[in-house]
Order: structure tokens, then sequence, then C-alpha cells
């Protein structure tokens, strides 16, 4: 494996460039690949078998790519196929959870919420991660519908308010004071959450560690870019080719692909 070969990740769509983005700002020399399925989006309502086959099939685009290291930029593809890619594939793997842990230890009233999609919600490692903390209670809401919007461009509008309102009650009813965002997608809601919720409640996502797992297995593989250029990033997607310009940096080429 070359040290200039990029960094690999996919997601069900546009949501994964909120970890890409943060993989960039701590990794800018590594040359990255990125996939968005949005054709298949979203994958939290899709069966395991479904997620398990999607994810595949883009895992082995970026191996044609070359990826030294893949990183699955989706909670629900983490939680559902990981497993089975590890077993199936010898490239090494960075995955998501909703970060449930750092949120158990900031919380102060014993309460937090996580919204997710409802596959990432209902699967093994989501289920027991929810109960391994004592004296903290976890509210999941699934989040119907939220991850349409964000593909379809439709963030700053009153459909994504109300639908927001619509799951954030709930949980703030119950005293929350830590919410999760347990899909890489939502991290583009954050301005509308903060607009929407008290101030005294923090929201965490798991960009920022996503981005050090990927440079700990970089580092521990002997794979860091150490050519000191400023790395090259592509960018493929088989659905519009408008929306996800809108989420990567200006001047970034954009490729339609049908995978």
């Amino acid at each position: 494996m070359n040290n200039q070969h990029p960094i690999g990740l996919f997601d069900s769509g546009v949501g994964g460039t909120s970890i890409w983005h943060e993989v960039h700002r701590l990794l800018p020399h590594e040359n990255t690949v990125y996939f968005a399925d949005s054709h298949n989006a979203p994958y939290g309502d899709k069966s395991q078998d479904e997620i398990i086959a999607l994810s595949k099939q883009k895992v082995e685009f970026l191996l044609e790519k070359n990826a030294k290291v893949i990183v699955v930029a989706c909670n629900t593809a983490t939680t559902n196929a990981m497993k089975v890619l590890r077993h199936d594939y010898a490239v090494p793997f960075v995955g998501l959870e909703p970060a449930i842990k750092p949120a158990a230890a900031l919380t102060k009233t014993g309460h937090i919420g996580v919204l997710a999609t409802k596959r990432t919600i209902i699967s093994e490692q989501y289920q027991h991660a929810a109960v391994s903390y004592d004296n903290v209670v976890v509210h999941s809401q699934i989040g119907y519908d939220l991850v349409s919007l964000i593909e379809a461009g439709n963030i700053n509008t009153p459909e994504m308010d109300a639908l927001l309102r619509q799951y954030l009650n709930p949980m703030l009813a119950q005293n929350i004071d830590q919410l999760v965002l347990g899909c890489t997608h939502y991290p583009y809601l954050k301005a509308n959450l903060q607009r929407l919720l008290p101030e005294s409640i923090t929201i965490i996502d798991s960009g920022v560690a996503v981005a050090r797992q990927t440079k700990h297995i970089l580092e521990a593989h002997g794979l860091l870019n150490d050519t000191g250029k400023l790395g090259q990033n592509e960018f493929y997607t088989n659905g519009d080719l408008a929306v996800l310009q809108s989420f990567v940096p200006d001047q970034t080429h954009v490729y339609h692909q049908d995978v």
C-alpha cells in the first residue's frame, strides 16, 4: 500500500461530507476519494442485507481508486455492515457510532437524547451502547424524513423545522441536556437545532473523533502521506451533482458515477 494513496470515504449520501470536512481539516496533506450513494438514500429504512450489499459496492469502488483506508462515514452502515466489511476486505476501516460515551460523561441531568435513523437505533451495537452507562438514561428518537430533506437541499425550510420540533419536544420533556447526532447528515442541521433548543443543551457529533481515529490508523500502518503537499480530493455521487457540490469546497469538481 502506497502512503500517497487516498483515504476513501462513503455514505448513503451527502451527510458523510461532515466527516470528510473533519478528516480534511486534521489531515490536509491526505488525498481523499468520497462517494455519496444519494440514489439509495436513506439507508436507515432499508434491511440489513440491503445495507450490507450497498456498502460492499461502495467499498469495492473505493478499492478500485486505491483507497489505503476506508472511512464508513455513515452510522447506519457502520452499525449494520461493519462486521461483514472487516471480514471480507483486508483494508483498514474506520467506522462511526453515536457519541453516547462523551454525552454520558458530560450530562448533569442524567438524561441524554439521541437523534438517529431507525436502522441505527434498532441495531444490536446501538442497543448495547444505550444501556451501558449507570445512572444515565438514553432517549432515542428516529429522525424520519430528515435525511431525505437534506439530500434534496431542503435544510432551512419550515418543513424541516416542523419535523425537528416534533422529534425534539419529547426529549426536552425528559430533561435532556445532551443531544447526540447519530447520523452524519444531521450536523448540517446544527443551525436549526441551535435555534430550536435551549442554550443549556450541548449538541454532540462524531466528526472530530472519527478524524482522530483515521489519523491513528494511518500512523499505526505507516500510511501517513509525508509529501508535504496539500491533498487532492475527488467526490463522486450517483445522485444530483449540484446537491453534493453544495456540501464540498468551492472549485471542487464533483463526478457522476453509477454504482
